[in-house]
């Protein structure tokens, strides 16, 4: 049985093959994705050692600089919908690595802290995702990162007006119940279609049945 490591080697070969020989110009988005998703599966390697998942380690990571944070500060600086954050807060609890206490001003509004189980974890964890950074700029030249850098908080910084500058209401980011609705809604039009088609196919059965 290969290894599972092995396993990913022939997609990484057609990423590079495709960056550097198919389509060298292709749109930087493609380039920044796929060095996101390396970058996010060598760190998911390390963290499954420790059991912690990818997702979390985005909540903890926030955490560590800043506990207290509503459930919607949290969405926000991760840069997910609510509902996600929800359903890690409750896996994250469940673990032992947060609890939520309400506002005594304010019970509607529930803040975030971590625990010492949750708190011990940075010293574990973060080394990994140092060493992570390590391995990806591998002789990679200090200007070139510095270059690098500069790039993509330009890219953020852009794109994040532009983001804020938009009016339109359909290009404004649904949330997941929005989005979920959607997607149903286009479901159902295609149900109902169905017995329309079979409604028409019925006369033609009966008529070939008589002669």
């Amino acid at each position: 049985m290969a290894h599972p490591r092995a396993a990913g080697k022939p997609a990484i070969r057609e990423i590079l093959r495709h960056w550097q020989e198919a389509i060298p110009n292709d749109r930087l988005a493609h380039l920044v994705k796929h060095a996101a998703r390396g970058l996010a599966r060598a760190l998911q390697m390390r963290l499954t050692e420790h059991s912690v998942s990818y997702g979390h380690w985005t909540f903890l990571r926030i955490l560590w600089e800043s506990e207290g944070l509503t459930q919607r500060q949290l969405s926000d600086q991760a840069g997910v919908m609510e509902p996600t954050t929800f359903s890690a807060l409750n896996a994250m609890e469940t673990r032992g690595y947060v609890t939520r206490r309400p506002n005594p001003k304010s019970r509607k509004e529930v803040h975030i802290y971590l625990t010492p189980k949750g708190r011990a974890l940075k010293t574990k964890l973060v080394p990994l995702a140092e060493e992570v950074n390590e391995v990806a700029l591998r002789d990679v030249a200090a200007a070139d990162i510095a270059a690098t850098r500069r790039t993509l908080l330009a890219l953020v910084a852009n794109l994040a007006a532009d983001e804020a500058a938009s009016l339109a209401p359909h290009r404004r980011i649904p949330s997941t119940r929005e989005l979920s609705r959607l997607l149903t809604g286009s479901g159902v039009r295609m149900r109902k279609s169905a017995p329309r088609n079979r409604t028409r196919a019925a006369p033609a059965h009966r008529s070939v049945s008589r002669s």
